[in-house]
């Protein structure tokens, strides 16, 4: 054993001996020496399954059974419920035999448990951050018996939290917390995939002044398996190895005169997308991820109905946040220690890190959207010394009629192995966006930090939020305009003395449990009811005698109680499809230039199997002879213009937003459209293409006042496209200040014009 393991303490040194560990891990020797030796943060990032939680616990726990605390002494902060969970019983195995108390603290927690940690606090708290702001908001005046002896900060998946709203909050908590503590407790954050290291210090030590020890830790990389498998996609094909008899009481009979669907192309590869998916996921522990829930409902739903038709048994889950909690925890359950394969399709709620035992194999529909998310993904298989396992499975539908060239691009495809180069060629990994003016959580804290004060001035309360990391950028002066508007609208209320409190508006929502959270509420949802237990979540209920699927299961509906938001169903037999809105993310600029260098490049990728391999070099050919890799603005004829600027989600909807808004002189503003974020096409209405790249350049030479020219339509539209969902509080924000956050979080002009600048147009095939 290392030198550092003669300094924990004696009940940790048992607990390594009596689980066989030979040594402690690197990561785990080098966590020691910080926490021991210095008084710096830490940041430990490492694949997962590397011993990251073991590293941060087990010289804390020796901190403080050396040197016993007079209130919680360490705070465990996590993204979801299951992960705390998780570690909760990891950390009651660890500490059985010591004297330090381990508490969870979320909204599934009993009250009884919550009530022990309150008359006797101590130990370690592992905690949400909406159970800690609740804590914040409505137990202020015990927080310095709960926390004023705190020592360390632990923040779990740091990754999922860094440039995020939750995140952002996050770190205000922590402000908030040290007002109350006799000293700064330390933070350590743990993450498995980081693309920038000082990125990722410089949030862990926010508003403390402290550095951030980051051991240089061998890496470790696993042996990985990859395969990239392309298919054509069509809605109706039926599940050909089941026999074309069988097709028709699965789907209903094709349509009158419809020719055979067993004949068409269309069919075949259909059906091959399903056969595959089918065949890998057989006989395994296996998670299929998606990246939006209606697909993994689809995807759970097809292969329930291809194992009944073969007699196989139902091994099939669906794991996303409108799932139930119950099924969620049993599709966790059965994957972990069931003894017979498991398959769940999951989104991005199984990225994180929960254990769910051993894992044999990993799928991924289409492309994820980012390398970090893929690295998450492909760490949940390749433990217990196996290689980790990933196969990519990209459709798309297969153009109809004579379609335009840069729509017979298989852009799916191309984004799979433009973030699978990403690693495997640069090591690189995505750094969050840094927002600068995140007004709805300004807004959220303005309220949280009132109500928990009672009565504040306003220039104490500028004080007190202002200082906080996320609103360094925020001008007092638009501080003060926020908190006039707020009062305005009876949000808060001036009292005779001079203070503010909170008004009796603001009263409706602090007084929430929602208010909590500061994610965007599924306002709209209602809650399925299948035999008297909740299914999940779905928004806008067919009528009753509809279908719907939910846990990849097809539900008839009863009736709808739109009052108490109530939707009962039975089961029936049958497919369809239900939508959810949102669920997409952000695609880095990195990812679509490594798109472009792989279309202009001969390079062989091992990975890619035959059907991937033929449609990149489709791809391939229709670039070199229609000029789509070489030119950003090509003429498709006419007076069709298709725009490649190979951007990312963010400067692509900038960029659209900027040509309907301001060459309305050249193209019709109502044709501007395309597909995020991989083309734009446009009608050209006044001169030729090179006139509009002309007119584009000199746009970008110009002072534009791009806030005051930004309508209440346009900021709508631009935060969808943004961030898919407008951020929470922003309806309590005044217009010009969202306006001017949207400019200054988004609009990175500077870097599209030094792009613009280098542009070319041609004609296609020129």
């Amino acid at each position: 054993m290392s030198g550092v393991f003669g300094r924990l303490s004696p009940f940790i040194q048992e607990y390594v001996y009596s689980h066989g560990w030979d040594e402690l891990r690197e990561i785990q020797v080098e966590a020691c020496k910080v926490i021991f030796d210095s008084d710096m943060h830490l940041l430990l990032a490492s694949g997962t399954a590397s011993g990251k939680t073991e590293a941060a616990f087990l010289p804390v726990l020796t901190e403080i059974t050396n040197d016993p605390p007079q209130s919680v002494a360490v705070l465990y902060i996590a993204p979801i419920k299951a992960l705390i969970n998780d570690q909760f019983i990891r950390l009651n195995d660890l500490l059985k035999e010591a004297d330090v108390p381990v508490w969870y603290w979320h909204g599934d927690v009993p009250p009884s448990h919550k009530k022990k940690m309150l008359n006797n606090p101590g130990g370690v708290l592992q905690i949400t951050p909406e159970s800690l702001e609740n804590m914040l908001l409505n137990k202020s005046g015990e927080l310095i018996r709960l926390f004023g002896d705190l020592r360390f900060v632990i923040i779990d998946e740091v990754h999922n939290f860094m440039g995020s709203d939750r995140g952002m909050q996050v770190l205000c908590q922590l402000e908030r917390l040290r007002w109350h503590t006799r000293s700064a407790p330390r933070r350590i954050g743990l993450s498995a995939t980081l693309g920038d290291y000082t990125l990722a210090s410089e949030w862990l030590a926010t508003g403390t002044g402290v550095k951030v020890a980051v051991p240089a830790v061998r890496s470790g990389h696993k042996n990985i398996r990859l395969a990239v498998e392309h298919f054509y996609e069509s809605e109706d094909a039926p599940y050909l190895k089941a026999g074309a008899e069988h097709a028709s009481e699965v789907y209903g009979a094709p349509p009158a005169g419809a020719p055979p669907m067993v004949e068409t192309e269309t069919y075949s590869r259909a059906a091959a997308f399903w056969e595959y998916l089918y065949d890998h996921s057989l006989h395994k522990k296996c998670i299929i991820f998606v990246n939006l829930r209606n697909d993994a409902e689809m995807a759970i739903a097809m292969l329930r109905q291809m194992a009944e038709l073969r007699g196989m048994p139902d091994v099939y889950h669906v794991h996303h946040g409108s799932i139930s909690a119950a099924l969620r925890e049993g599709a966790e359950s059965d994957m972990k220690t069931g003894a017979g394969p498991t398959v769940i399709a999951a989104t991005l709620t199984l990225e994180m890190g929960i254990d769910i035992g051993h894992l044999e194999t990993i799928l991924q529909l289409n492309a994820p959207n980012s390398v970090s998310s893929f690295l998450q993904r492909l760490g949940r298989s390749g433990r217990r010394g196996q290689p980790a396992e990933m196969w990519f499975l990209c459709k798309e539908e297969k153009p109809s009629g004579v379609p335009l060239p840069p729509q017979q691009m298989p852009w799916r495809l191309l984004q799979a192995i433009g973030v699978l180069q990403l690693y495997i060629e640069d090591r690189w990994v995505e750094s969050p966006l840094k927002i600068k003016y995140p007004l709805s959580l300004l807004y959220h804290q303005t309220m949280s930090v009132i109500s928990a004060y009672g009565e504040i001035t306003a220039e104490a309360l500028a004080g007190r939020v202002l200082s906080m990391g996320p609103f360094n950028g925020i001008s007092i002066e638009d501080y003060y305009t926020l908190l006039s508007y707020l009062v305005e609208n009876g949000h808060l209320q001036h009292m005779e003395d001079g203070g503010l409190i909170v008004g009796l508006e603001g009263e409706k929502l602090t007084n929430n449990y929602k208010f909590l959270a500061v994610f965007a509420d599924e306002e709209n949802e209602y809650v399925l009811f299948a035999e008297s237990r909740p299914v999940g979540k779905i928004e806008n209920p067919p009528p009753p005698g509809e279908r719907v699927t939910l846990a990849g299961r097809t539900w008839e509906v009863t009736e709808v109680d739109s009052k108490r938001r109530i939707v009962f169903v039975e089961r029936v037999c049958g497919k369809v499809r239900t939508y959810w809105k949102g669920g997409g993310s952000k695609i880095d600029n990195r990812v679509l230039e490594k798109m472009r260098a792989v279309l202009k490049t001969d390079a062989v990728y091992q990975y890619l199997q035959s059907n991937a391999k033929v449609r990149l070099a489709e791809a391939r050919f229709l670039c070199r002879h229609s000029g789509l890799a070489d030119y950003e603005m090509v003429s498709l004829g006419g007076y069709t213009l298709c725009v490649l600027p190979w951007f990312g989600t963010v400067d692509f909807v900038t960029l659209l937003y900027l040509m309907r808004k301001y060459l309305g002189s050249r193209l019709d503003a109502r044709s501007v459209g395309g597909w995020t974020p991989y083309f734009i096409t446009a009608k050209i209405i006044n001169g030729t293409v090179f006139d509009v790249l002309s007119d584009l350049k000199e746009l970008f030479g110009r002072q534009l006042d791009i806030v005051r020219d930004i309508t209440d339509g346009d900021l709508a539209d631009l935060k969808a496209a943004y961030e898919y969902k407008p951020p929470k509080f922003d309806a309590f924000v005044p217009f010009e200040l969202q306006k001017k956050a949207v400019v200054e979080d988004y609009f990175n002009l500077e870097r599209i014009k030094n792009k613009i600048d280098g542009w070319q147009c041609g004609e296609l095939g020129q």
